[in-house]
């Protein structure tokens, strides 16, 4: 890869580094996201199919009872993906990033044949739901910590960056597949619902396959003592002798780091008693507080964005401008959201940083919304009421401001929460923070999902007002409390976010005997 898209480098950095295996690697552990991403868009239409509904009784309920099974069947596997976030906190610290993605994904692998598999058995498919939300809640846990624990500084967002663009080719896929089976297979054939679930299990398949050429976490190496299998993997990733000072600086940075953090915290102690005592510790002093704060509000913006409005009513606007195939168009909404997401995490991320694209993204789609809010107060789009030849030429520009939205929105804030989050904290605590961070997603996607079908009765246009101010909310909170962090790395971030820890760790390290703490915190002072 050129330097195009590079954020300025921490040091002097040998080419060589930037090659295909850390490339690779981060591709594979972020495949597990297809699936995350897939299932946002295949499960609404596949459990409405007409031979869903006979093979599994809801033929025969009423109305009410049809849409409590529905909506279970949704909130199932969000409370799936909330609890498997938070078990595999264990598992990331005792077992290590890699083995936890492997116990994910065989749990969603599981899941995903239950749901393939039934006949009659609606609890099958309860079970498979659930875990395949477990599979799914881990998998998101781990895989934006391992990425950012293996990638070089200067292109940790684009490799992060993986995580979301993986996340919207699925849901692309989940549209496109949905979308050939309406137009291609009778609605009365069970295959209708059975292939879509099936397909849940070819990008879990493919990261069960290639998850042996992963190489575990150097970070978690370290920490874990097995230094000599961590100058091997880094050697590997950085495509040099692991004897090269590039990789000698690496781990020096990461030891003294560790060092530092188990001083203050555990005093030294290497027990996982030690680290759950010293991690909660930590977690509740000055400049650790206000990250935990952060990422939970990061990702509460980024639920109340009215992206999941807009693809509620887009189908009610496209309909009254005269689009026939309003899943067509629905699908190609699609396509520009992965497009956006492909282009800005692939080529500027690193570039441009987190706080500017987070702020450009935010405002650009509050005027959108703000476009919409006004159009629907006037035009009054309908599936049925015919529409004037002014609403008409209204409802195109409200079709033009969906699609702006979708590659804004993509183009920088939907993943920058992720990429954020995944960086900013220390090795002690990056066991927590994946897990909090994938379990925030969980909570706010849980209350925004309940929360809109009766916002749109009691407030109709007056929703995408909503949504549009809190764009400009989110957008003047990352212009004041986002700090930019590309190009930095991991050890560097106690100095931004205003923690004092390397100081005082550095007094403690020298009483027990840590000199290489000693030298990292020297080293830190003359950079």
């Amino acid at each position: 890869m050129t330097a195009f898209g590079r954020a300025k480098e921490d040091r002097p950095t040998p080419p060589e580094v930037y090659n295909w295996r850390v490339y690779a690697a981060s591709l594979v552990i972020s495949m597990g996201l297809l699936t995350y991403g897939y299932d946002s868009a295949f499960i609404g239409t596949t459990i409405t199919q007409k031979s869903f509904l006979r093979d599994f009784g809801l033929d025969h309920m009423t109305k009410s009872q049809q849409n409590a099974v529905s909506s279970n069947l949704t909130s199932i596997y969000s409370a799936g993906g909330f609890f498997g976030a938070f078990f595999m906190f264990f598992s990331m610290e005792l077992l290590g990033r890699k083995t936890t993605v492997i116990i994910s994904d065989a749990i969603f692998l599981l899941g995903a044949i239950l749901c393939t598999v039934p006949t009659h058995q609606l609890g099958l498919i309860y079970a498979g739901r659930l875990l395949t939300g477990l599979g799914v809640g881990g998998i998101a846990a781990a895989s934006p910590i391992y990425t950012s624990e293996i990638a070089p500084p200067a292109i940790r967002g684009r490799l992060t960056g993986f995580f979301e663009s993986s996340y919207q080719i699925g849901a692309v896929i989940g549209f496109w597949i949905n979308y050939g089976i309406t137009h291609n297979i009778n609605t009365n054939d069970s295959n209708a619902w059975r292939i879509p679930m099936a397909v849940q299990i070819i990008p879990a398949g493919l990261l069960a396959l290639l998850l042996p050429l992963v190489k575990e976490s150097p970070l978690w190496l370290l920490k874990r003592g097995r230094e000599d299998e961590a100058y091997r993997v880094y050697s590997y990733l950085r495509n040099l002798p692991a004897d090269h000072p590039y990789i000698e600086e690496d781990v020096a940075f990461v030891k003294g780091q560790i060092h530092s953090e188990r001083a203050i915290s555990t005093g030294g102690k290497t027990s996982f008693k030690a680290f759950l005592k010293g991690a909660l510790k930590e977690s509740l002093m000055k400049g650790m507080r206000n990250r935990f704060l952060l990422v939970f509000l990061m990702f509460m913006w980024q639920a109340w964005s009215g992206a999941a409005a807009i693809n509620y009513y887009s189908p009610t606007i496209f309909t009254s401008i005269g689009l026939t195939d309003v899943t067509l168009w629905t699908g190609i909404y699609g396509i520009i959201k992965a497009g956006g997401s492909i282009i800005f995490f692939t080529f500027f991320v690193d570039k441009f940083g987190r706080k500017w694209p987070w702020i450009i993204s935010s405002v650009s789609c509050a005027l959108c919304q703000y476009y919409l809010a006004g159009y629907i107060a006037v035009g009054k789009p309908s599936l049925t009421s015919p529409q004037s030849s002014s609403t008409i030429a209204g409802g195109k520009a409200a079709t033009a401001f969906i699609m702006i939205f979708g590659a804004m929105w993509s183009f920088g804030a939907n993943g920058l929460p992720w990429i954020i989050s995944s960086e900013i904290f220390p090795s002690s605590l990056r066991s927590i923070s994946g897990p909090f961070a994938a379990m925030s997603v969980w909570l706010w996607t849980y209350v925004v999902t309940k929360a809109l079908p009766s916002m749109y009765t009691s407030m109709g246009y007056g929703v995408y007002i909503f949504f549009a101010s809190c764009l400009i909310c989110a957008s003047i909170y990352a212009y004041f409390f986002i700090p930019e962090t590309k190009g930095l790395r991991i050890d560097q971030m106690d100095h931004l976010f205003g923690f004092t820890k390397l100081e005082n760790a550095s007094l403690a390290a020298k009483e027990d005997g840590y000199t290489e703490a000693k030298e990292k915190v020297v080293l830190e002072e003359n950079v």
